[in-house]
């Protein structure tokens, strides 16, 4: 059974306004982004140009649509043409506060201030307040994450544990040793922690958790709620930050209160009407990375909208549902079929390549399956080709070396055969 705590609204004054009153307080600062982007980052002024815009012709959010998709597949490219950010941060390199850079590669800028992306409103929604120990485990090495919720948490007056990823039984020790109430990270980390505190007899007396990064299936929830632990969920993006994050009722994700969140038809670009799917495409206000109808390749659909028991008014989104493009998220970091390719090019002896995700036990598994002429000549191959691979997309994987031909024609470069229950 789940320990009971109240989720809290951490500002009314955003959180539950009328429909009427959020969408001219987001117009106004769709305007003023728009002002900022034409003036600090010059790909977006070209983007807005070459769709005929000036920044005083966005007066509200009427004008969002005259305003060109920016695609998150696109930014590796555009970041190799106009480093470092493509031409679309707000800020030069050096007045920024931390720069990441996550797989792809995409690099990430962060702006100074407390909290810069915004998550600390998924805390308090999951329950999280002053004087909680909250364990972070989650990367803080080049990726975002890590900072993220670290930088929420500590907005909210907790104290951190900066675990990071990996080493199981420390974390457990440390945080069972600590007291620690709260946890920031994937659910499948926290099966494992809460697993191996079990095993070790120093159980850990978590209460709240905000899962981020991984799909979150009811059968895990019921599963980690079984350890006396509230899970709740969040979903962001390291491009933009947190986009929505569940209340206590659960039954779809809130939009946070201070983004603009699209959900566009996959074929027309118009939106989708609540219930029917579409990519996910967001506005986001920050100075240092305006980021103006960004298409995040999530794919996802508003909740029939329905006044919420919480209080807040925000529209919901019903989950994720998938992916557009070429990228699959695995163990919370993306892994796209071209970098994949493009590992697997640095071995003459590698004819094609194929990276299959599966999931068993709530946990992800990655095998990557590579033609070869002759596997058993092949010394070592398998080694040094899953080294390569995890050290250009983060995830460690199983390679399979096959004779050529093996592989289907027009298999995909990356497989997603995950269920989710």
């Amino acid at each position: 059974m789940a320990t009971l705590r109240s989720g809290a609204i951490l500002d009314p004054r955003v959180e539950a306004l009328s429909a009427a009153d959020r969408r001219v307080a987001l117009g106004a600062r769709l305007s003023a982004a728009v002002g900022h982007a034409w003036a600090m980052a010059p790909r977006a002024r070209r983007t807005l140009e070459g769709a005929g815009l000036r920044p005083g012709e966005v007066r509200g959010l009427d004008d969002l649509p005259r305003i060109p998709v920016t695609r998150k597949d696109d930014l590796p490219r555009f970041q190799a043409e106009e480093p470092p950010f493509g031409g679309l941060a707000g800020a030069p390199a050096a007045e920024l506060a931390r720069i990441f850079m996550s797989p792809g590669p995409i690099f990430d800028p962060q702006g100074t201030g407390g909290d810069f992306w915004r998550f600390r409103h998924g805390l308090a929604a999951a329950g999280f307040r002053r004087g909680d120990v909250a364990l972070v485990s989650a990367s803080y090495h080049l990726t975002p994450l890590g900072f993220m919720l670290d930088g929420a948490a500590r907005a909210l007056g907790c104290a951190v544990i900066p675990g990071g990823v990996g080493q199981t039984e420390l974390q457990a020790r440390v945080a069972a040793h600590v007291g620690a109430t709260a946890y920031l990270g994937t659910p499948s980390f926290l099966l494992q922690l809460l697993q191996k505190g079990r095993e070790a007899g120093t159980p850990l007396r978590l209460e709240v958790a905000f899962v981020i990064a991984e799909m979150l299936p009811e059968s895990l929830r019921a599963d980690l709620e079984g350890f006396g632990v509230r899970v709740l969920q969040g979903y962001g993006t390291a491009d933009q930050g947190c986009l929505a994050y569940e209340c206590a009722e659960k039954g779809g994700w809130h939009v946070h209160p201070e983004v603009l969140v699209e959900v566009l038809d996959l074929e027309t670009g118009a939106p989708a009407a609540p219930g029917q799917p579409g990519e996910v495409v967001a506005t986001t206000f920050e100075e240092a990375y305006p980021l103006l109808r960004f298409a995040t390749g999530d794919i996802a659909a508003f909740a029939p909208e329905a006044p919420c028991p919480c209080g807040r008014t925000t529209p919901k989104l019903a989950g994720l549902l998938g992916r557009v493009g070429d990228a699959v998220k695995v163990k919370g970091m993306f892994v796209r079929g071209a970098q994949v390719e493009a590992v697997a090019k640095r071995f003459p002896e590698v004819a094609r390549v194929q990276a299959v995700v599966t999931r068993e036990g709530h946990q992800d598994h990655l095998e990557v399956t590579a033609e070869v002429a002759d596997p058993s000549a092949a010394k070592d191959l398998a080694a040094r080709l899953a080294e390569a691979l995890r050290e250009e997309i983060k995830v460690r994987g199983e390679v399979r070396l096959v004779a050529a031909g093996t592989l289907p024609a027009g298999a995909k470069r990356i497989e997603d055969r995950r269920v989710w229950k």
